[in-house]
């Protein structure tokens, strides 16, 4: 990722990309907190759409060079609110045909394993014009 991305400011450490998986290594911490002082809803959707559109893009750029995918829904569910620390954001596609996508992401707790956020983003795949 060329510097000063989102992907940058979030200090996501992507340590696998593919179009079968995605995974990366994350500090929860100030910048990252609502006015409660845990980690922003805002944040793990971020995660999700970041993981899921990665991996998604890897997928469709195997398939044909000009292909891009953009976000159409995004859902997501916080089970354990988060101040600081460790975590893990791992993407797997639930779904991949011709025009659309739907990954699944996970976030856990590298201190004990629980999940913190779960949530999935649809995406659409979007072809050049010759098609």
């Amino acid at each position: 990722m060329p510097p000063g991305t989102f992907v940058e400011y979030l200090g996501l450490d992507l340590t696998e990309v593919s179009g079968q998986r995605v995974e990366a290594h994350w500090t929860a911490g100030a910048k990252h907190h609502q006015p409660y002082g845990i980690v922003h809803g805002g944040v793990h959707c971020s995660v999700v759409e970041t993981l899921g559109s990665l991996g998604g893009a890897h997928w469709a750029l195997a398939r044909d060079p000009g292909a891009k995918v953009v976000g159409v829904n995004n859902n997501t569910d916080f089970f354990r609110a988060v101040s600081e620390g460790e975590l893990t954001s791992v993407g797997v596609p639930l779904h991949q045909g011709r025009l659309q996508q739907l990954w699944l992401v996970e976030t856990r707790s590298d201190s004990d394993g629980r999940l913190v956020s779960r949530g999935q983003v649809r995406l659409q795949n979007l072809y050049p014009e010759s098609r």
